[in-house]
């Protein structure tokens, strides 16, 4: 079996008041998630979340490693999968998607966001980083 392993954040602003997260929507399976991508060898989990965010996006991030998500699943039989998520605080909120790999990418309410996801592991995420997020 194949084991892959990728890294993200769901990346939250505070803005007129509210707090968004920033969604992306793939270009080859059509579903809304949050920024991430494969590790690189040498590279720490933090340091493939940073990068991945910057190159899908556009945005840089200050990682707050403390939350640390992890879903595993199987893409195909013969691969599994685990991706590992943080939260992350844009430090600059504009954007500029990867044109190869993003279709879309939007900064989302967060109360909004869960219709917005497609899969129910990302949905678990934001529940749980909300209480987070919060209290910064």
């Amino acid at each position: 079996m194949l084991l892959e392993k990728s890294c993200g954040a769901v990346v939250y602003r505070r803005y007129h008041g509210n707090i968004e997260i920033l969604l992306v929507k793939h270009l080859n399976s059509d579903h809304w998630s949050f920024p991430k991508g494969h590790m690189e060898d040498g590279e720490t989990e933090t340091e493939t979340a940073l990068r991945e965010i910057k190159e899908e996006t556009g945005v840089d991030v200050m990682i707050d490693p403390t939350f640390r998500e992890t879903v595993t699943y199987y893409p195909r039989k013969d691969i599994r999968k685990s991706v590992i998520y943080f939260i992350a605080k844009a430090k600059s909120s504009g954007l500029v998607r990867q044109e190869t790999e993003i279709a879309e990418i939007k900064w989302v309410d967060i109360a909004r966001a869960g219709s917005m996801l497609s899969y129910e592991n990302d949905r678990a995420i934001v529940n749980r980083a909300k209480t987070i997020i919060k209290d910064y």
